[in-house]
């Protein structure tokens, strides 16, 4: 082994698919919402306490709930990347002292400007959504210089002081998917073929899609200098048919474990995988775990997935503006290092030998001590990206 984010349509369209996690419903899909509100704390006092304190008391007792609205570029039920920025709302109701509300925008993007001005009219303390509509903030959020946002997965760069990003290194999470891809397919577990074929499903040919197979060809490459990758595009993120049909060939053709970064499109893989009794690797939640209750025989096929933190970091955000230390106007990056990515490390991933696992464990030190520096498909031209391609194609 050798060591080694009209001109908001046009932007919509191509930033939606920046994350590998669009919706899994049509274009016509309608919005919908949910609202909820956490339960009043229990502020009462103690005896002994002092007057100050019970002051104290009194004012946290009438203290009014933080109002936070998340607004979703396409739907929930992804079992991804919507689906976890949900879960963050969730944490917030279950912990903090908030009122949440959820609308699901859907992909027509029409409708999205006109909810994100329903959600500037509603006295919302903080608005969060993301990927798609970075461009939209930079227009609207000057125009209401005291309203704060959170945009849980930047795609451009944020131009208003009022806007928290958060980014994703991507290319290091698949960094270590592609390392864990090219060991399993190497190893002599019971699905492992002799070929050393890894697949890789994106959903579309774009810069976001293409970070992830860069550093997942990287990682793979990092684990065997000779290892090959099928590589497909289903061109749509919210067809598991299309996703599938792909994969099927995929498994067909020498590979025995692939790699998911299309969304919705991308539940066909695991389809696939449970189908053909191969290997996956899931991609933004941890989505064995989604399916093992409805479907054990299906996670038992995914050995790991590749997560976005991206509940962790909507909700780590709302509690440091609750503390006054969010720093808006700037955008985070989040890789390893900073625990904002990394494999799922579930029943599921300890079906891999003790040599995977602490060969795993050595990736992930060296990344974030920052000794492996991975490749950006950002900035990349087609041409560089298309060698890159051809050198790994089998």
């Amino acid at each position: 082994m050798k060591k080694i984010a009209t001109l908001f349509l046009l932007t919509a369209m191509v930033t939606l698919m920046f994350s590998g996690c669009a919706s899994n419903q049509n274009e016509d899909a309608t919005t919908t919402e949910t609202s909820t509100k956490s339960e009043d704390k229990d502020t009462t006092s103690n005896d002994g306490d002092s007057s100050d304190s019970k002051m104290e008391d009194s004012e946290s007792m009438t203290e009014e709930p933080l109002r936070v609205i998340l607004l979703i570029p396409g739907s929930l039920g992804d079992k991804s990347f919507f689906d976890s920025a949900n879960h963050g709302i969730e944490l917030m109701n279950e912990n903090l002292n908030v009122e949440t509300k959820v609308v699901e925008m859907g992909t027509d993007y029409t409708k999205w400007e006109p909810n994100l001005l329903d959600a500037l009219e509603g006295n919302w303390d903080i608005i969060v959504t993301g990927n798609a509509m970075t461009e939209m903030l930079n227009t609207f959020a000057p125009d209401y210089p005291e309203q704060k946002f959170i945009n849980f997965d930047s795609t451009d760069t944020l131009e208003n002081s009022n806007v928290y990003g958060i980014q994703y290194k991507a290319n290091e999470l698949s960094f270590l998917a592609g390392a864990c891809a090219a060991l399993v397919t190497n190893s002599d577990m019971e699905l492992a073929n002799s070929d050393s074929v890894i697949g890789f499903l994106g959903g579309m040919d774009i810069p976001g899609i293409n970070d992830f197979l860069v550093g997942y060809i990287e990682g793979a490459k990092y684990e065997d200098e000779n290892i090959k990758v099928m590589i497909s595009y289903a061109g749509d993120f919210a067809d598991p048919a299309k996703g599938k049909e792909l994969s099927i060939l995929q498994y067909n053709n020498s590979v025995d474990i692939s790699f998911n970064v299309a969304g919705g499109t991308g539940l066909g893989l695991l389809d696939a995988a449970k189908e053909r009794n191969a290997y996956a690797i899931g991609v933004d939640s941890d989505q064995a775990l989604l399916f093992e209750d409805t479907d054990p025989e299906k996670s038992e096929h995914i050995v790991t997935s590749a997560v976005k933190k991206i509940d962790e970091a909507i909700y780590g955000a709302v509690v440091k503006h609750i503390e006054g230390t969010l720093e808006y106007g700037i955008v985070d990056q989040l890789g390893v290092a900073e625990n904002g990515v990394g494999l799922a490390k579930n029943q599921y991933f300890e079906q891999l030998s003790d040599e995977i696992k602490a060969e795993i464990e050595s990736v992930e030190a060296e990344l974030s001590a920052g000794n492996i520096e991975v490749s950006t498909a950002y900035g990349m031209s087609t041409e560089e990206i298309n060698e890159i391609r051809e050198n790994v194609k089998p």
